[in-house]
């Protein structure tokens, strides 16, 4: 905290305890009664009168009180500028024992846990249950609390995967991020060929409402651009993250101009990574949630 900071506090603090003090001797001094009378201030209002009596003690002893409660709070606690407080309490000391106490409680049962396979823990209802919370916590946010995705954010219920559904796939996605570059592709195709390209791939998903004349236009332009990543029957690669083009799932919406919209200027896609703030145990739990999604979806099946 910065001097001035620390001086505003401490001025204000102070100030306010000694000004409460003052104002009650001041008003106590100047009153010239200092038990109950029966003797009026001299006005009236519609009829009602004010008696010139001394503030009531016990009302006198709570403001004492709050006086000196505050002076004891502000010498054990720290509320003064650098000032520690004589319990040496801080809010970072004592958010520090919690996390130690946590991790004195929890980390046995996560050392347990991450030495079992992600398919055994997808199966053990516990186990799913902590990484439920984890997901909730962490994850939620962006995919949702059911976690079927939205706009920009794949649904991970369902059994299609950008770089690969399996527990190690989904691990190493969780552990180190993902960073997703669609090019855009206004300057290199222009104006006409987005619009072709764009009636090419709904008809790779087997979309209906397309002109069958531009998406026969749009397939060279499709081979020489795209198929490099997306495969040349649109089947997506994992190792790129180029999602597959031929299924009826889409990241940012499939209709012509949603497609257009792509194409034109690109995407960015950025999933975080999560080793550094949960650490791997974590990491191998909340991959077991994850995972058990998918199997669910494909129980369905």
């Amino acid at each position: 905290m910065s001097t001035f900071w620390t001086v505003w506090i401490s001025v204000i603090s102070l100030g306010s305890i000694f000004g409460c003090y003052w104002l009650l001797w001041a008003t106590r001094k100047s009153q010239p009664h200092q038990e109950e009378t029966e003797e009026t201030l001299g006005h009236s209002f519609d009829g009602i009168e004010e008696y010139d009596n001394p503030l009531p003690k016990w009302w006198l002893y709570m403001f004492i009180g709050t006086i000196v409660f505050a002076l004891i709070y502000l010498a054990l606690y720290p509320g003064l500028g650098s000032y520690k407080g004589l319990l040496g309490w801080t809010q970072e000391n004592q958010w520090q024992a919690q996390v130690d106490e946590a991790k004195a409680r929890y980390e046995p049962i996560y050392a347990e846990l991450v030495s079992q396979p992600v398919e055994a823990l997808a199966q053990d209802y516990h186990a799913v249950a902590m990484g439920q919370r984890l997901y909730s916590n962490n994850c939620a946010v962006c995919h949702g609390s059911t976690a079927r995705g939205s706009f920009g954010f794949p649904n991970l219920t369902d059994d299609d995967w950008l770089y690969g559904g399996s527990p190690e796939k989904i691990k190493e996605t969780l552990l180190n991020g993902r960073v997703a570059a669609m090019p855009a592709w206004q300057a290199i195709i222009g104006n006409q060929g987005i619009t072709q390209v764009a009636h090419y791939v709904r008809q790779l998903s087997g979309q209906e409402t397309i002109d069958t004349e531009l998406a026969a236009r749009g397939a060279s332009l499709y081979q020489t651009n795209c198929a490099v990543c997306h495969g040349t029957e649109g089947k997506g690669n994992h190792a790129l993250g180029a999602p597959n083009l031929t299924d009826s799932i889409w990241l940012y919406g499939g209709t012509q101009q949603m497609v257009e919209t792509s194409l034109r200027d690109g995407r960015a896609g950025v999933m975080p990574a999560f080793l550094e703030q949960l650490g791997e145990d974590r990491v191998h739990l909340l991959t077991a949630y994850v995972y058990s999604l998918s199997l669910d979806k494909s129980a369905e099946k």
